[in-house]
């Protein structure tokens, strides 16, 4: 099993969601998270006042799939979340040992 943690615009969310169901992907951890890379934050005006906003809104999707569906979320993931601007996230990839689900005690495959 591999979790995979997705940081996206906050608007590309739905269209996300919606494509991975499509494919069979249904369950997902979603956060509203703040984070910058490249873009290094942008300058706004508050009252008159100019000032450094360092941090940028993101959404961060995180989920436990199955090895043979990995390809294909990630692929979904890129083509979805992709505006072809600065900004657009990064997917992260890493390996499950254990699954529990907390409610039946059904393990690995079972709880996903």
């Amino acid at each position: 099993m591999k979790k995979v943690e997705a940081v996206i615009k906050p608007f590309k969310l739905d269209d996300v969601r919606e494509t991975l169901a499509e494919i069979g992907i249904t369950g997902m951890t979603v956060s509203e998270v703040k984070g910058f890379g490249r873009q290094k934050g942008h300058t706004e005006l508050y009252r008159g006042a100019e000032y450094m906003v360092d941090f940028l809104p993101k959404v961060k999707i995180e989920l436990v799939i199955q090895d043979e569906q990995l390809e294909q979320a990630i692929e979904v993931i890129v083509d979805t979340a992709r505006t072809g601007k600065i900004g657009d996230g990064k997917i992260f990839v890493t390996d499950i040992e254990r699954v529990i689900r907390i409610r039946t005690g059904e393990e690995n495959e079972d709880a996903v």
